[in-house]
């Protein structure tokens, strides 16, 4: 058996263990007093944009607010549905729930995305929108959800928080929607010192729109123009993003060699299910899940051992108190409800050794072969 080491999910203290050239760009913000809608808040949007593809990037308050925030600049309305996929973090749902709209659940594929072919039975009259959540890293089946949506006149909205420089068919996320949004949260895989959230578009229009909503509706500083939010990135957190943006091909690069590393470990184990990898998809790995046997005895046999493993989520959305009025019963998601059931998430940050991705590894087939 190694010795026990510590193998930490987090890596913030790692990222930022030199932090002097942080506070450095910071003391310059503080000596500039540009504060609110800052000069390098517009430096990061337009780099941020670039990183994607696309020509525009609206910085907003944290991932939810651009989740919600698109949705609303679509034109989703009050008692318009909106279809996405019971299997992600609590956010998708609540900005759906936030921007008015009923929530309409469809079950997952094996990549723990949308499943495409459930999708048309769920549309109704009132539906208006499809988000779907390119969850772990992954990348939905978007060619699919796009045909879909042309065929019924349906706005997509894609959930991106997961899923910075993720690409499938080489269409970066954000391809094929009106919009989508991304969270820079602290353990993401681009983050800042806080909550933070761009919305990236193809069109000038939803671009002028967000940057309305994002700010109290205001065209000038006298003139309101509709009713918005205070919804704005803060240029202190766009001075990091600045920062550490040039950083996201290691963070990316890191993370799939990471994840390659562990699929093959774990090939051989037939209590381990590592997801089918689909060709033409860059997945980057937010998650590193795998569906497990005997999930919480492997959990606690890792934590006990030194290895920061996590569950992500054992609750499906549509199982939740608050979406009680929805009227969601167990077994209506089968595959969004086992995967609550057996999916495990690996430490697999950029940060991680060699030595320590090994230790992860022998603890997991120690578990198995014991």
């Amino acid at each position: 058996m190694p010795t026990k080491m510590r193998v930490p999910y987090s890596y913030l203290d790692r990222q930022f263990a030199n932090v002097d050239d942080y506070l450095d760009d910071v003391r310059g913000l503080v000596q500039s007093g540009d504060f609110t809608l800052g000069r390098p808040l517009t430096e990061f949007e337009e780099r941020f944009a670039a990183m994607c593809k696309l020509p525009y990037a609206v910085g907003v308050g944290s991932g939810t607010d651009a989740l919600i925030l698109a949705l609303k600049a679509a034109g989703v309305e009050h008692g318009d549905e909106v279809i996405t996929s019971p299997n992600t973090f609590i956010a998708t749902v609540g900005a759906i729930a936030m921007a008015g709209a009923r929530p309409v659940f469809v079950d997952s594929t094996e990549g723990y995305t949308i499943d495409p072919s459930l999708i048309e039975a769920a549309i109704t009259p009132k539906t208006k929108a499809i988000m779907p959540v390119h969850y772990s890293g992954n990348v939905a089946r978007m060619d699919e959800i796009a045909a879909i949506a042309e065929r019924h006149g349906l706005i997509i909205v894609e959930d991106a928080c997961q899923s910075i420089s993720a690409e499938r068919d080489g269409k970066p996320v954000g391809w094929w929607g009106a919009a989508a949004g991304f969270s820079l949260h602290p353990l993401k895989n681009l983050n800042v010192w806080g909550d933070g959230g761009v919305v990236v578009t193809r069109s000038a229009e939803m671009r002028d729109k967000l940057r309305l909503l994002r700010n109290h509706g205001l065209v000038n500083r006298d003139e309101v123009v509709i009713f918005g939010h205070n919804s704005r990135l803060d240029t202190l957190q766009a001075v990091i993003g600045n920062r550490l943006i040039a950083q996201t091909p290691f963070i990316t690069e890191t993370r799939i060699a990471n994840a390659a590393r562990y699929d093959e470990a774990f090939a051989d184990i037939p209590e381990i299910r590592v997801p089918r990898r689909e060709p033409g998809v860059k997945h980057v790995y937010h998650l590193y899940m795998l569906r497990v046997e005997r999930r919480d005895e492997l959990l606690a046999h890792l934590n006990e051992n030194g290895v920061e493993a996590k569950v992500h989520y054992p609750i499906p959305v549509h199982l939740q108190p608050a979406a009680a009025y929805l009227g969601y019963r167990a077994g209506n998601f089968p595959v969004a409800e086992e995967d609550g059931r057996v999916l495990l998430s690996l430490p697999a940050h950029q940060h991680l050794t060699p030595e320590e991705i090994g230790y992860v590894i022998e603890q997991v087939r120690a578990f198995y072969n014991g």
